[in-house]
């Protein structure tokens, strides 16, 4: 899996961070996703599965496979 963040888009709810803080982190001074990880451990792909589903603004994209 390849996590891509467009940090254009984000809003800075933070469901991604609540999700798969291994994976994801948010700047301090404005909340902002940050990735921690690009290519996480497939054991952190279901929950990287649902910061992609829970992001409201559709700022987060996983690539599956290689």
């Amino acid at each position: 899996m390849r996590v891509i963040t467009d940090q254009d888009r984000c809003v800075a709810a933070g469901q991604c961070v609540l999700s798969a803080p291994d994976v994801f982190d948010q700047r301090e001074q404005d909340g902002v996703v940050m990735l921690r990880d690009p290519t996480p451990h497939p054991d952190l792909h279901d929950a990287v599965r649902d910061a992609v589903a829970l992001c409201p603004a559709a700022a987060i994209r996983a690539q599956e496979g290689r």
